[in-house]
């Protein structure tokens, strides 16, 4: 009979095992102005679900918070179970369904590039720097420094998490930091996000103001494996001899195996890199999904 028994439950396990799914690998973009045709919403912006290894990670927010909440109801995702979420930059086309997701999951921790302004940061003590024989109506706070010197946000309540400098979120996550040099975004610290595969390293951009060159080879300092890179490559309004020499760079010098443009990549953007990579180019519009290695094959 305990034979019998020890079967039946071993049978049971097993057939437990043997129907459970693998965890998705996979980025679904939830919210980009082109795609495949469908019913979601389509409008300049940006976001999209990164599922791997179990966890669950939204990089960005659109452009339209009643948008991105149509969009990520159509695609049945479940803003309550996130892992984490991380804010490429401050722009409007990223930030504004920040509302709707921090409504859905308020004590979820967001990522955010260092922008006080916009992320509730620490203003610095040395703003209130004294200079003495002022008189009191002239001295900040009067003269006494407040406990904290904290910046406001449009987003008071979100649980944000400034990055400064790359950092593992979670085995095999990273955020990385650049900051843009470029006129127009001058001094803009933009967040990404990087995976590590057995292929090498998955970076999600928003707009890559930086240039997605500079943020690859800031990505590249965690691992020089580069396997793809997914979003918005900010191409728009660019000649097509740099388009030409971007894309060059990214296949021949920094050895990217596959490319997902997306966002403010640019319709010229989008046909050089797809002459450049061929079929090493994934479409990556609203509803899109970019499926990501989970062995070194």
């Amino acid at each position: 009979m305990k034979r019998a028994a020890f079967v039946f439950a071993f049978g049971i396990l097993h057939s437990a095992f043997a129907g459970a799914q693998p965890s998705p690998a996979r980025v679904t973009v939830l919210y980009d102005a082109f795609g495949n045709p469908s019913d979601l919403k389509r409008d300049w912006g940006f976001a999209a679900l990164v599922e791997y290894g179990g966890r669950r990670i939204l990089f960005d927010t659109g452009n339209n918070a009643e948008f991105f909440k149509f969009n990520t109801d159509r695609l049945k995702v479940d803003l309550t179970r996130l892992d984490a979420a991380v804010i490429s930059h401050r722009h409007g086309d990223h930030t504004s369904g920040l509302s709707y997701l921090i409504e859905r999951n308020p004590s979820l921790r967001i990522y955010t590039p260092q922008e006080g302004a916009y992320f509730r940061g620490v203003t610095p003590p040395t703003f209130l720097a004294r200079h003495p024989g002022l008189p009191a109506n002239l001295q900040y706070f009067g003269g006494t420094n407040p406990e904290g010197l904290v910046s406001g946000s449009p987003w008071p309540t979100g649980n944000f998490e400034m990055v400064s400098a790359a950092k593992e979120i979670f085995p095999g996550f990273f955020v990385v930091t650049t900051r843009s040099q470029k006129p127009g975004t001058l001094e803009m610290n933009e967040v990404s996000l990087a995976i590590r595969t057995p292929r090498g390293l998955v970076v999600v951009v928003g707009c890559s103001h930086p240039g997605v060159e500079r943020i690859l080879e800031n990505a590249a300092q965690i691992d020089s494996r580069l396997f793809t890179v997914v979003g918005g490559f900010h191409l728009v309004q660019t000649p097509e001899p740099e388009i030409r020499r971007v894309a060059t760079l990214l296949r021949d010098t920094l050895k990217i195996e596959r490319v997902a443009p997306a966002h403010c990549t640019s319709e010229l953007g989008f046909a050089v890199f797809l002459d450049v990579f061929k079929g090493r180019f994934d479409h990556a519009g609203v509803g899109s999904v970019v499926s990501l290695p989970t062995s070194s094959q």
